[in-house]
């Protein structure tokens, strides 16, 4: 069966996180910038004191336990019985903050702060899995889990999988960003972010921004006693403008985000400079003309046009897909894939990255998987389950988007290398095609490899130029064809600024981006215009 995948990057959502307890939220509390702001109730709560720093991911254990009164020792025995005979399996425990501030049309439209806990628990026998998960945090419940994950081993006698390899690595910072600062603050750089946008331009009718952060602790036990625990703070600044001159209407996105403070995106430089981007797209959209159509070269941009590369070649690369032989790419390792000089690498490791993991969710350290090695196939990423019945070692891709849902292969931040070729040199060898700069949403199919992508800011390239920007071209084709027609790969590798969240089997998790400018000789282009 097929599997399509859709494209969730939506600049202003924020974390993609399910939540599922809510204890404190406010909504629509701010009716106009122009008053007195004060802080809704409540949200006294963001503040340092009420939300400690955790700087040793050991303390996780003590954070779930001691919270609510909770014996270690007892919880191990519990999951040692729940998982007696079981190929695999992990006791999950979560507890999440999380903050949306959403400025819209001259006012906050948004304010919301989320906590959700809970736990999950798996059993694997072969490839079955049983999964059971609560927001409750008591023996009881744990007790019920154990007894709902036990059919999935019932008459399975299993070698349990080893655990995977220790760390010390800490690839981001514990601190909570969501105490950083207070929230009549974060309100009035919204307001002024607004004023600065509309003093830049008088063509500016709206705008658009959010706010975002999470703090998330995880502690992953197995039986035996072996635990590890995560910290993991996440923070992004969206902004969308909407420009107008007469009866045309444009619009122009830009959002910056990873694993760190909110200091740095609380600077007047990072927004003012989010502003001035998101105009820029905004303007040139405002005279593009209609995108051309048909057969033609396409270039694509440095950065965040990666998500092309994410979205049609390395969901394809994901483990499960390959193991039950339902990728585009199944049964080829070792074999060429892709045109030479082309090299894929998914890299969990980058420090404050935000697709980054010190470890994943079944507490496997990250680690830098090599995809596609000078047009060849090397490897696929693999969670526990995956990686044991297709004979090979996990790579720390096994995530989950919450306590509630069970791990699966997933990316970290995938990208392609750099090649030799100057990108200005690249654009000149082109005489008729496009240059894609920008991407909104997309979908491709695994099975096929088939992907449609709608490019948010794309330019025609005539005679060796960058030409007029052009309005509603997508992109069609297929993503191991596409990899064969790489023409050249430039020396201009970027990372995306941080924004990109990846759908799959109902999951959202945080991801990253990048590549390096490059051809693509031909490729399909939709638009109004005939080429």
């Amino acid at each position: 069966m097929a599997k399509l995948l859709s494209l969730t990057c939506d600049i202003l959502s924020h974390l993609g996180l399910t939540k599922h307890k809510n204890e404190w939220r406010f909504l629509n509390l701010i009716p106009s910038p122009s008053k007195n702001l004060a802080s809704p109730p409540g949200c006294s709560m963001l503040s340092a004191e009420r939300f400690p720093a955790m700087t040793d991911p050991t303390t996780a254990e003590q954070f779930f336990f001691k919270r609510h009164d909770l014996d270690r020792a007892r919880v191990q025995t519990l999951l040692d019985d729940a998982l007696q005979g079981s190929d695999d399996g992990e006791l999950f425990l979560e507890y999440c903050q999380s903050e949306l501030l959403g400025w819209d049309d001259g006012r906050l439209k948004t304010a919301s702060f989320d906590t959700s806990q809970g736990f999950g628990l798996r059993a694997v026998a072969n490839e079955s899995t049983g999964y059971a998960h609560a927001s409750e945090l008591s023996e009881a419940a744990l007790g019920r889990a154990a007894g709902a994950v036990a059919a999935v081993r019932r008459g399975h006698d299993g070698s349990f999988a080893a655990d995977p390899a220790g760390t010390n690595r800490a690839l981001y910072g514990a601190d909570n960003p969501l105490g950083e600062a207070a929230f009549e603050d974060k309100v009035a750089l919204l307001e002024a972010l607004d004023a600065y946008a509309r003093g830049l331009d008088e063509r500016v009718r709206q705008v658009s921004a959010t706010l975002a952060a999470s703090w998330q602790v995880v502690e992953i036990m197995r039986p035996g006693g072996e635990r590890v625990g995560d910290v993991r703070p996440l923070v992004r600044l969206n902004v969308s403008l909407v420009v107008g001159e007469g009866e045309r209407q444009e619009a122009g996105t830009y959002g910056s985000g990873g694993r760190t403070p909110y200091a740095e995106y609380l600077t007047t430089e990072t927004w003012q400079a989010s502003v001035d981007e998101a105009l820029r797209q905004a303007l040139v959209n405002l005279e593009s003309v209609p995108a051309p159509a048909g057969q033609m070269a396409v270039v694509l941009g440095p950065g965040w046009p990666g998500i092309l590369l994410h979205e049609a070649i390395g969901h394809g690369l994901e483990g499960d897909f390959n193991r039950k032989q339902t990728s585009a790419f199944s049964g080829l390792l070792g074999q060429r894939v892709a045109a030479p000089g082309v090299t894929v690498i998914d890299d969990g490791t980058i420090a404050d990255r935000r697709g980054s993991l010190s470890v994943d969710d079944e507490g496997t350290p990250t680690g830098r998987t090599v995809l596609i090695e000078d047009g060849i196939l090397k490897g696929y990423l693999q969670d526990r389950l995956n990686a044991r019945l297709m004979g090979t070692a996990p790579t720390g891709n096994g995530r989950r988007q919450d306590y509630a849902h069970a791990p699966i292969p997933r990316m970290t931040n995938t990208f392609m290398l750099a090649g030799e070729r100057e990108p200005e040199d690249i654009i000149k060898s082109v005489d008729n095609g496009l240059y894609a700069v920008t991407f909104g949403g997309g979908q491709v199919d695994i099975t096929s490899g088939k992907f449609v992508f709608t490019c948010t800011e794309a330019y025609k390239i005539e005679g060796g130029k960058v030409a007029a920007p052009v309005k509603g071209a997508t992109l069609i084709g297929n993503g191991p064809d596409a990899l064969t027609r790489i023409g050249a790969v430039a020396n201009d590798m970027e990372l995306d600024p941080g924004i990109g969240t990846c759908g799959k089997d109902g999951q959202g998790v945080p991801v990253g981006v990048g590549q390096p400018t490059m051809l693509i000789e031909s490729l399909t282009v939709g638009g109004t215009e005939a080429a």
